[in-house]
């Protein structure tokens, strides 16, 4: 009587090739990607008789920046709002990119160990 719980080795690989070819080929269809997040802040201008400095609402702004690490330090770069739109897709590609590439190497990770157990 056959097992229904357990996958012939060979099934178990081609699943995970197939899963494998489907996530490269989500990697094709990224776009230009970058680390790092788009802020938006408001700010208070200082001067003590205007509105912003007793409320919040009527803050100035809001005025866009990027932050990322490079080499340990963090940057930023203040963006216009043209720029912030660009880099926020920019942004969310590259958490898709990571994203992928987890799941690229679980997959390849249980692979190897199924490639080991039927050698």
């Amino acid at each position: 009587m056959p097992q229904h719980d357990a996958v012939s080795p060979d099934a178990a690989l081609a699943r995970y090739e197939r899963q494998y070819h489907e996530l490269k080929a989500a990697l094709a269809t990224l776009g230009y990607f970058c680390k790092g997040t788009v802020l938006s802040r408001t700010l208070r201008c200082g001067r003590a008789t205007c509105p912003c400095s007793h409320d919040r609402d009527r803050r100035h702004g809001p005025y866009f920046e990027w932050t990322y690490k490079s080499a340990g330090k963090t940057v930023h770069h203040r963006l216009s709002v043209q720029e912030a739109k660009v880099y926020q897709e920019g942004s969310a590609q590259y958490r898709k990119l990571k994203s992928l590439l987890r799941r690229m190497e679980n997959l390849s990770r249980r692979a190897l160990a199924r490639k080991a157990r039927t050698r």
